[in-house]
């Protein structure tokens, strides 16, 4: 086994709540001051390999996007390791992460709103490019740049443009070159085509696998579509409440998901296909608040089949075979597994 690309152990990132003395004083069971937080990432943990396509899954508000945004150093953990080919660089400081950032690279869900409106294309590109090079490099710029504007399908002419003279898709394969132009291991990639039309995700999809192959980029793909994911993905992890509840190969998962939340979200998914033997699981109930926990398993309040000690004891993540980790009581006892 290589040394993965990025390694994920125990991410946690809990955001304080700010407010008033009086806000956070609590008078039951004697006076005391509370400070909330919200629990938006509960020890997450996942690697991705170099070349293999990473897929965060889950419903809104569930900490997906919280954890490509902490391991981008967006956000500063709270808690856990991030190893960006096996170097820890959850604590360093800004200074330090600079040649850190030439290994990863972000693109954004919103295409215009992540470009400079003030800033011409070859601007834009050359940004980041400009920060890694010094010296008789920075002669090479211009040529880099219109290779790699070439390499996402737009034209030398474009580099003297502006943001809001391009269309959705245009401006994401900017927002590409933009994250290319550094030669990066790992790409981040949060939503990168909800925002767009339909024909227009096909083709930055492709866009996207293309340079895959041709570069070896790992990618951390972050959707909540599972038609993309099952289209891009060689691996898919499923996250409820800031927990990574199931991890499994693309295949098996979409063949034999094991958590009772991975099999509805399956059984959700809009398809144009007759599926007469899909599995049905209709949830009910709201997602718990994530300033304050349910004990046990998080799942426990919304799911069919939770039963005791669903309640009593947080269950872990647990290899099941096939590649395909699963954290939920259910893996020990299956015959409970029925509504």
């Amino acid at each position: 086994m290589t040394q993965p690309m990025l390694e994920v152990r125990d991410l946690k990132m809990h955001f304080p709540i700010g407010g008033s003395m009086l806000d956070r004083l609590r008078i039951s069971g004697g006076l005391r001051f509370e400070n909330p937080v919200v629990h938006a990432v509960n020890g997450v943990s996942f690697a991705i390999q170099p070349g293999e396509v990473m897929a965060l899954v889950g419903e809104s508000g569930c900490g997906k996007s919280t954890v490509a945004k902490t391991i981008a150093r967006i956000y500063e953990p709270t808690a856990g390791e991030i190893r960006i080919e096996g170097q820890d660089i959850a604590t360093l400081g800004f200074t330090d992460l600079l040649p850190i950032r030439a290994k990863m690279q972000m693109i954004f869900q919103d295409p215009y709103a992540s470009l400079n409106p003030r800033q011409k294309v070859r601007d834009i590109v050359a940004e980041p490019l400009l920060e890694q090079v010094k010296g008789a490099e920075r002669r090479e710029v211009p040529a880099r740049i219109a290779a790699l504007l070439a390499k996402v399908g737009l034209n030398a002419e474009h580099a003297g443009r502006y943001p809001h003279q391009f269309s959705g898709g245009q401006r994401q394969r900017i927002g590409i070159a933009r994250a290319l132009s550094v030669t990066p291991g790992l790409i981040i990639a949060d939503e990168p085509v909800s925002a767009l039309d339909v024909s227009i995700q096909a083709q930055i999809l492709n866009l996207m696998m293309d340079l895959r192959d041709e570069f070896g980029l790992a990618y951390l793909f972050i959707s909540h579509d599972l038609s993309v994911v099952q289209h891009i993905a060689d691996r898919v992890g499923v996250m409820y409440l800031g927990f990574m509840v199931e991890n499994a190969p693309r295949d098996v998962l979409f063949s034999r998901p094991r958590h009772p939340y991975t099999r509805a979200l399956l059984s959700a998914a809009p398809s144009i296909k007759a599926h007469r033997d899909r599995e049905e699981i209709t949830l009910t109930g709201e997602v718990p608040s994530a300033l304050t926990l349910p004990s046990g398993c998080c799942f426990r309040t919304r799911c069919p089949f939770a039963w005791d000690r669903c309640t009593a004891e947080r269950p872990k993540l647990q290899d099941v075979g096939e590649g395909q980790t699963v954290a939920c009581h259910l893996t020990d006892e299956p015959e409970r597994d029925k509504p």
